[in-house]
């Protein structure tokens, strides 16, 4: 990685949402040694609005893609509160991405791309990169159109 992943945060003029808060009993992310494991987030704007909706139905694949990218983006928000630094960031292991879609929706890998081409952005082509599922969901909690989590290699 050339650039510290806070300084691509700058460079692609990046806007973070306010870092989620839990709205139930778990918490936003646990570490267990230098492994951070990060709990399921939805897209959530700057405004703490939510992108809601089927996608197929009420959102089409760039709106999916647009979805799963902010929920990127608010997953940046929660590791950056909780490390402090984007920097300790190793590399990002395993991302398991839901879209809420239509029965017949087909291209969940396509929708979790938006999610996938931000890591890759923010943290490098090799340390962004990780093991990835991509699955289709009847719903999600309050009808979010995406709901992503990850595990990542952190500094210790």
């Amino acid at each position: 990685m050339s650039a510290s992943a806070e300084k691509r945060v700058q460079e692609l003029q990046l806007v973070l949402p306010p870092a989620p808060k839990p709205v139930g009993v778990y918490k936003p992310c646990v570490q267990v040694g230098n492994i951070l494991y990060v709990s399921g987030h939805g897209p959530l704007k700057s405004d703490r609005t939510l992108i809601t909706g089927v996608v197929g139905k009420d959102l089409n694949l760039e709106e999916g893609k647009a979805a799963a990218r902010q929920v990127g983006l608010a997953i940046l928000a929660t590791l950056k509160d909780y490390l402090g630094s984007l920097d300790k960031v190793v590399r990002l292991v395993k991302t398991l991405g839901m879209v809420n879609s239509t029965p017949d929706f087909p291209d969940h890998p396509k929708v979790i791309n938006g999610y996938s081409e931000l890591m890759a952005d923010v943290f490098g082509a090799e340390a962004g990169v990780g093991a990835r599922s991509a699955v289709g969901m009847g719903s999600l909690p309050g009808n979010i159109s995406v709901e992503i989590e990850c595990i990542l290699e952190v500094k210790v």
